[in-house]
């Protein structure tokens, strides 16, 4: 069945929107940082492996293939997403965090764009505009933006999961042949192994279990493998960009499952971003 780039786009605003309650079951768990990255990590790169071993028919090309330069690179961007996504969360201002990996779709052009050449429409650039402002306008409330160490951290945690993500999106996008199953599974797992060294296995099962492991076997796998098979349909720019979905609705799904009431400033920057991705979303599959 041939697959068109509306395929693409639509699998990615999919992967987007299942993603955006993550957040909630996070904070549900109570748990650490690194406590979260443990079982995180584990449960999706064993269920992806799992699932790998099930469905591939050449898993000595799969294995040579995941050793290449492309797959060791999708490997290691995964490895640093998974890590520095929690760590962020757990030790920064949210606001801060959010207006680093908010930076995504604008690392995915510019990769595309210098390694690659693919060039990136202007409709394109100005939605990332546009959704960057709705995010700066959501996180501008008093004190988040505050200069101190654990802003600097989350600055630079944000920006890291942005340049993974990115450069995720663009490694498979541009090396089919790269086993998307086998090389995220290895870089999940290899992140979930630092989670439970750095906690140790008597901490581990402090908080809430069954919330972490729902992100883990259900909310990750889905969204995560929607969003990186959809980057080799679509743009990798378009994927990050649909991603930032969840930095818009995620806030929606603590107010409705902890309480926790978004500012109207979250409220207006959340609908400028949904509005924008709806009007980019409409323009592209109409062309």
């Amino acid at each position: 069945m041939t697959r068109t780039p509306a395929f693409g786009l639509a699998l990615a605003t999919f992967g987007a929107l299942t993603l955006t309650p993550d957040a909630l079951f996070m904070r549900w768990s109570g748990m650490a940082g690194l406590q979260m990255l443990g079982w995180r990590g584990l449960c999706l790169g064993t269920l992806f492996l799992l699932l790998w071993l099930m469905t591939s028919r050449a898993r000595a090309f799969d294995l040579r293939a995941a050793l290449t330069g492309p797959g060791l690179i999708v490997i290691a961007a995964q490895y640093f997403n998974a890590l520095l996504f929690p760590v962020g969360i757990a030790t920064a201002p949210v606001a801060v965090m959010l207006l680093g990996v908010a930076t995504a779709p604008v690392w995915a052009a510019l990769l595309s764009g210098l390694i690659f050449g693919e060039r990136t429409p202007r409709a394109t650039w100005v939605a990332i505009l546009f959704v960057l402002a709705g995010i700066a306008l959501a996180v501008s409330g008093k004190g988040d933006l505050a200069v101190s160490p654990g802003a600097l951290a989350g600055a630079v945690c944000g920006l890291g999961v942005a340049l993974s993500l990115a450069t995720n999106f663009t490694m498979l996008r541009q090396a089919p042949e790269v086993p998307l199953l086998l090389a995220i599974g290895i870089g999940a797992l290899l992140a979930g192994s630092t989670g439970w060294l750095a906690t140790g296995p008597a901490q581990m099962t402090q908080g809430t279990l069954w919330a972490i492991l729902v992100t883990g076997l259900v909310i990750l796998p889905v969204s995560f493998f929607s969003l990186s098979f959809a980057a080799r349909h679509t743009a990798a720019a378009n994927v990050s960009l649909l991603l930032l979905l969840e930095t818009a609705l995620g806030p929606v799904w603590v107010w409705l499952g902890t309480g926790e009431a978004p500012t109207p400033r979250m409220i207006a920057g959340g609908a400028v971003v949904i509005v924008t991705l709806a009007l980019y979303l409409s323009r592209q599959l109409r062309r």
